[in-house]
């Protein structure tokens, strides 16, 4: 009996050496785990932070590319705030300059024609000041772009290609063309 007893001892004492050591692996087992869980969550939360990061650097991007486009659209509403005033005012000079051309000579239409000469060149001013520029277009090459052609003539004096006459005048609103004007094009 003493041997089952020693035994029993034994394996007790085995028992409570191997109880410790389980106890330990069991923990560090789960230590184990538990970092590999927060390894894995600590990646999630990366990725998921240069996403978030990713996102806010495209917004702010395009936000600023949408200030400057809002910005560059305010100038140029600024720049060309009036043309629509000054294209309805063209042919209202173009008609005081008719009215001009037809003045009959004489004493008494005299100072009226100075008259009308005021008002045409104090209009002529206002336009400038807002950035309207009549084009120079006899002598020049034909350009498309600020010309357009309704019959082209033969001209000893001119090369092919060049505007020989104005039948009207066409004008610059600052960099835009406002009207382009109505030429005679040498052939």
């Amino acid at each position: 009996m003493k041997e089952e007893q020693s035994f029993t001892e034994e394996q007790e004492v085995t028992a409570a050496e191997q109880e410790p050591v389980n106890e330990a692996a069991a923990a560090e087992a789960q230590a184990e785990e538990i970092n590999t869980q927060e390894s894995s969550e600590l990646e999630r939360l990366k990725a998921e932070a240069e996403e978030t990061q990713q996102r806010f650097v495209r917004a702010q991007a395009d936000f600023d590319n949408f200030r400057r486009r809002t910005q560059k659209e305010k100038e140029e509403l600024a720049k060309y705030a009036s043309m629509k005033l000054i294209t309805e005012l063209v042919p209202v000079m173009d008609n005081f300059e008719r009215a001009m051309a037809t003045v009959p000579e004489g004493s008494e239409t005299e100072s009226f024609a100075k008259g009308f000469q005021m008002i045409l060149r104090q209009l002529e001013t206002v336009l400038a000041s807002e950035g309207l520029a009549a084009m120079e277009t006899v002598g020049q090459p034909f350009n498309p772009e600020f010309h357009q052609a309704i019959m082209q003539v033969e001209s000893d004096e001119h090369e092919e290609g060049v505007v020989v006459e104005e039948v009207q005048k066409g004008y610059m609103l600052k960099d835009k063309v406002l009207r382009p004007a109505m030429v005679k094009v040498s052939s």
